[in-house]
């Protein structure tokens, strides 16, 4: 945990099949709501889907940057929870063509897998609160952090990307799901050209309180 960055940089060195099969043996062990498992992985070995997710992915990625560079948070909600469209052109933003480190890291590395989502499965607890859904992801996501988990205990790394969601419609054509499933996660993975050893991360102390969201500092 202490030791797993975000990595998009590998060496030219092939993972086995079963290197990747080992690693989701260990991964499905994950937790999920109702013990559902609703996680299904397709992992990428087609050059023309890779390519596809990698342009469908650069266009999610400018819109990204575009409101970085306008010192937003991408896609956040505001205060009030709610999500009230992007301060910048998004059609703009995905006509403006520029180098990108994700395209390179998805199309170049040598696994890709695409980790989809029975939405059936998912027990939405927070769906009809006033603010965006997050709930969903509980049942998801820990699945998707095992994946990361147990590869970098193989010696692999990777990244989770997200940029590909921005054309729902688009990926799920691709990679022929049904309207029940989405996407949640592609993962680029392979042997670092650097494992990072020192992560930067906020004190327990700024991300802990006692009792109530403004009680003391815990830890």
């Amino acid at each position: 945990m202490r030791t797993l960055g975000s990595i998009r940089e590998f060496q030219d060195r092939p993972v086995a099949p079963d290197l990747i099969a080992h690693i989701l043996e260990n991964a499905r062990f994950a937790g999920s709501g109702g013990n559902r498992q609703g996680w299904h992985v397709i992992v990428v070995e087609s050059p023309e889907t890779r390519a596809e997710i990698t342009r469908i992915s650069t266009l999610g990625f400018r819109e990204y940057m575009a409101q970085t560079m306008a010192g937003a948070v991408p896609f956040a909600p505001a205060d009030d929870g709610r999500w009230h469209g992007a301060i910048v052109d998004l059609d703009a933003a995905r006509a403006v063509d520029g180098p990108s480190g994700l395209a390179a890291s998805i199309d170049h590395a040598p696994a890709l897998l695409v980790v989809v989502v029975d939405l059936r499965a998912l027990a939405i607890t927070d769906i009809d609160a006033d603010h965006v859904s997050i709930i969903g992801g509980a049942s998801i996501y820990p699945f998707v952090h095992n994946i990361l988990l147990a590869a970098r205990s193989e010696g692999l790394a990777g990244v989770l990307t997200t940029f590909a969601c921005r054309a729902e419609t688009e990926i799920c054509t691709l990679l022929r799901l049904p309207m029940s499933h989405a996407v949640a996660a592609v993962i680029p993975l392979g042997y670092p050209v650097h494992q990072p050893t020192k992560l930067k991360r906020k004190a327990v102390n700024e991300i802990a309180t006692v009792d109530h969201f403004d009680g003391p500092s815990f830890g």
